[in-house]
């Protein structure tokens, strides 16, 4: 059905897709627990410079979600290219990537960290733990199984960004499918791009909800 410089073609688009979307999802994450655990720290507290706090990261995290990514795309082709010194490919598709997920990943934290019993952190503050520990030891921990299938619901977002991005030539599956689907009407690689997206989607999911039950203490 397919030439073997086809297959070829589709194959290292897989893997493109693949680094765009693990190395966006880690580099999402590198900036999006910290600010999602903010939210959740500085949310209510007495202090005028912490709920000042809250009110800007709260501000930066609802503007940057409220902009669709194929516009954010494009308004960032220029610092893109600033930082690694191209608009085009897959590397250079990261940089969007995760400027567009990490408010995302950090909502999902957020929401995650909320879950935790309050008592549970109060206990730990009685007991004398610094805030430091009552993050590390106590919320984290405790919303690690949340936490977990939120990293699974961001992995499988960002993959659909980063399919979105072959409109500008941003390299993977969805470069392919764009550029010979919908350009050239190739159909049958349309549909064989779109069915391996699928594929890798539902894997991801698979193994986050998996990681996510063995990681749950209070099934185990």
């Amino acid at each position: 059905m397919f030439s073997s410089e086809v297959i070829r073609m589709i194959g290292f688009g897989l893997l493109e897709t693949l680094y765009m979307t693990l190395v966006s999802t880690a580099l999402a994450y590198g900036i999006g627990m910290p600010v999602g655990v903010a939210l959740v720290v500085t949310e209510g507290s007495s202090s005028p410079f912490m709920r000042g706090i809250n009110s800007v990261l709260g501000i930066l995290v609802n503007l940057l979600r409220s902009v669709p990514f194929l516009i954010l795309l494009v308004a960032l082709i220029p610092f893109t290219r600033l930082v690694v010194g191209t608009s085009i490919g897959s590397t250079a598709t990261i940089v969007p990537l995760v400027i567009a997920s990490a408010p995302f990943v950090a909502r999902l934290v957020e929401s995650s960290i909320k879950e935790v019993d309050r008592g549970v952190i109060e206990a730990a503050q009685c007991m004398g733990a610094s805030m430091t520990k009552v993050i590390y030891k106590v919320m984290l921990p405790e919303a690690k199984p949340s936490l977990i299938v939120g990293s699974a619901i961001a992995v499988t977002t960002i993959l659909s960004y980063s399919a979105m991005a072959g409109f500008v030539g941003g390299g993977g599956l969805g470069d392919i499918a764009i550029r010979y689907g919908y350009y050239r009407y190739q159909d049958d690689i349309m549909i064989i791009t779109v069915a391996l997206l699928v594929v890798v989607v539902q894997i991801l999911q698979e193994v986050g909800m998996k990681l996510a039950k063995i990681g749950d203490r209070r099934i185990n």
